[in-house]
């Protein structure tokens, strides 16, 4: 061992752990297994949630072209196994990249993304007993769906509960920061209010289907009263903030999401309130749903407008691709579903053609992004297969 120096007043025992550590021979750090799952958050729950929707919304359309219905099919099956190839990787992420999970978790920016989680099993299972159940039969698709929208729901709802309570507790943010990502955690349970009454028809009459629609109504008073403590905040943070970051732009229209869905669960709820509650409250809920959702959708229709001004604004600043792209898909899908249940509800045809010609912008954006997605992930832009040069292994 090399002779160590101790100069005078200093500690003998200091130096001697000093030596010791130099002469250590530290273990060579390990490579995690599966690096290309370290950054695979939350936020990839999006790219299910906006093809799940582009099925969903696509299949109830007021007008169907040949092969609509069959596109819509090829389209939820693949939105299903996204869902299982995703559960599998973000599996493989908690596993084998356990610090990065909770970083995430403790990250103000990415926390909020957690309640995806919810609104990917919703939207896929309610697409399995809409068009999946013309593939797997009846029966299956029921259980299918029954089984996601449990789940889904109680994601949904611990989501609701602890990602505000995170934010309130551990994390360090100001008025500043506030933006649409916030709504998030407090949407998903107003898509089950919005995806429950599917399966309503498929329980035993009486109490079981009472208690289910009043259970999504109260998840739609629970998601509605939260959103209106948000919102004025991400509002005000425009006024006063200026525009978001360019890549953050498409983020704006995730305010659509609570918009749109609130308007599709309260005309989803009415269509079945016949079957769960006696007069006179299933005539009074179906006008609730033409009462509440002409003017949600109408200021839906304003906050469209703002948000595409807004991103034509990013694009000309050279805003690139990221996966916030995939917030033009399942809260502008949102709206195609309140505008049919409108449809459906008050006979005008104007409602109609304005679904369908959300439903173009839809499509439009999900190529987009889906082709994008899909591009950087063969390139290896977005999930990197190893870490950067210079840097250990995690």
């Amino acid at each position: 061992m090399a002779t160590t120096l101790v100069r005078p007043h200093e500690d003998p025992s200091r130096s001697a752990r000093a030596a010791h550590k130099a002469d250590t021979v530290l273990p060579t750090p390990v490579p995690a297994r599966f690096p290309s799952l370290r950054h695979l958050g939350p936020n990839w729950y999006a790219s299910v949630m906006g093809t799940a929707i582009v099925a969903n919304a696509g299949a109830a359309l007021p007008y169907q072209l040949p092969g609509q219905r069959t596109a819509c099919q090829i389209v939820w099956a693949l939105s299903a196994v996204a869902l299982a190839v995703l559960l599998t990787a973000r599996a493989g992420h908690w596993l084998h990249h356990r610090d990065q999970a909770r970083a995430h978790l403790l990250d103000p920016a990415v926390a909020p993304f957690y309640g995806c989680l919810s609104m990917a099993l919703l939207a896929v299972g309610a697409g399995t007993l809409v068009v999946g159940k013309d593939l797997i039969g009846e029966p299956a698709a029921v259980a299918a769906d029954a089984a996601l929208f449990t789940v889904g729901t109680a994601v949904g709802l611990l989501t609701a509960v602890a990602v505000p309570y995170l934010m309130v507790v551990r994390h360090q943010i100001d008025a500043a920061q506030a933006g649409p990502v916030w709504l998030l955690p407090v949407v998903s349970p107003m898509v089950s209010a919005a995806t429950g009454p599917l399966l309503v028809p498929h329980l035993p009459a009486g109490q079981p289907r009472e208690a289910l629609l009043l259970a999504c109504y109260a998840m739609f008073g629970l998601s509605l009263l939260a959103t209106l403590l948000l919102l004025p905040l991400v509002f005000g943070r425009l006024l006063t903030g200026g525009p978001l970051p360019l890549l953050l732009t498409p983020t704006l229209f995730l305010v659509l999401g609570p918009l749109g869905q609130s308007t599709t669960a309260v005309n989803q709820l009415a269509d079945v309130a016949p079957l769960a509650a006696g007069a006179p409250y299933a005539g009074a809920l179906g006008a609730f749903a033409v009462v509440y959702g002409v003017p949600v959708m109408g200021f839906a229709l304003l906050w469209l407008a703002l948000a595409a001004a807004m991103l034509v604004r990013a694009a000309r600043g050279g805003m690139g691709f990221a996966m916030t792209w995939w917030a033009l898909t399942f809260p502008v899908g949102t709206c195609v579903t309140g505008a049919t249940g409108l449809a459906r509800h008050t006979g005008l045809t104007a409602f109609a053609w304005l679904a369908a010609a959300l439903y173009a912008a839809l499509l439009a954006a999900w190529l987009l992004a889906a082709g994008h997605t899909l591009r950087g992930l063969a390139t290896g832009r977005l999930l990197p297969r190893r870490p950067a040069a210079g840097r250990a292994p995690s």
